[in-house]
């Protein structure tokens, strides 16, 4: 119901140098309900008034003085109202009708007029016309929709690191291999890890000093992709003491479910001799 009103209000500009097939497309327009219809003889108005109203549909001669319907043609494709090109050729000539879809007419009525013919042919094009409109029209709501969320999801990002680091000594991501790819707070130099990047290797847990049994069990949480809460682990540093940290991490995934590695937080519990 909604399509059938949007045909019917359509935008249709009549371009012939000749008034009585101005005169009959206007009233066989008229007499189908269309109630948005216009009219010129003037071929060189045509991309000026196409520009002002940007019509649904141009019923263009092809065979007019001064300019041609090919040279109309070629005027409207600068067009920058919208690079569809919503034109029915009117010809007598059927040697035109090929180049005038070359020209980028979408399609032709022969003279004299077959007025079922004519009909059909500007019914069917006004229904192609509204969903070309429809689908631009979604295209544009859907970029939009998507540059909001974007914004929202990086925001939101934002937000979350802000606050884990606040709530943590160190904020930290790994890699589908395990390499460190981001690390961030005041202990990072304390633990002498650092994230991979294109001049450096990534610096490995099994030589900072790291409790073997408590990787192993992190190891085991991480191969099967389990989010992992307080859990403690233990270090020895170089000057013989050892270090409790408490870590929790959880699983990234792409949004096609691809396993992209972890990310997560840690805080120094307590130290001893």
């Amino acid at each position: 119901m909604t399509q059938s009103i949007d045909v019917i209000n359509a935008k249709i500009l009549i371009v012939d140098d000749q008034e009585s097939n101005v005169q009959l497309l206007e009233q066989l327009l008229q007499a189908e309900g269309y109630s948005q219809v216009s009219a010129t003889m003037r071929p060189q108005d045509v991309y000026a008034l196409h520009q002002a109203n940007a019509y649904d549909l141009i019923l263009l001669d092809l065979q007019m003085p001064l300019m041609d319907g090919f040279q109309v043609m070629e005027a409207l494709k600068t067009s920058t109202t919208d690079p569809y090109l919503p034109v029915i050729v009117l010809t007598a000539q059927p040697g035109h009708k090929l180049r005038a879809l070359q020209a980028g007419a979408k399609d032709f009525v022969s003279k004299p007029f077959d007025l079922v013919e004519v009909k059909t042919r500007i019914r069917n094009m006004l229904e192609v016309r509204m969903l070309h409109k429809r689908l631009a029209d979604f295209n544009k709501v859907l970029e939009q929709t998507v540059q909001e969320r974007t914004a929202e999801l990086r925001e939101s990002e934002a937000r979350y690191r802000s606050l884990t680091e606040l709530a943590a000594d160190w904020y930290w991501e790994q890699d589908e291999h395990g390499n460190f790819t981001k690390v961030c707070g005041p202990v990072v130099g304390l633990l002498g890890i650092q994230p991979a990047t294109t001049d450096s290797t990534p610096t490995p847990l099994d030589d900072q000093g790291w409790d073997d049994a408590d990787r192993q069990t992190l190891r085991a949480a991480i191969a099967a992709r389990e989010p992992f809460l307080d859990f403690i682990v233990h270090r020895s540093t170089p000057n013989g003491k050892t270090e409790s940290y408490r870590v929790s991490g959880e699983p990234m995934f792409s949004t096609r479910g691809r396993f992209t590695g972890y990310r997560g937080i840690g805080v120094e519990t307590l130290s001893g001799t």
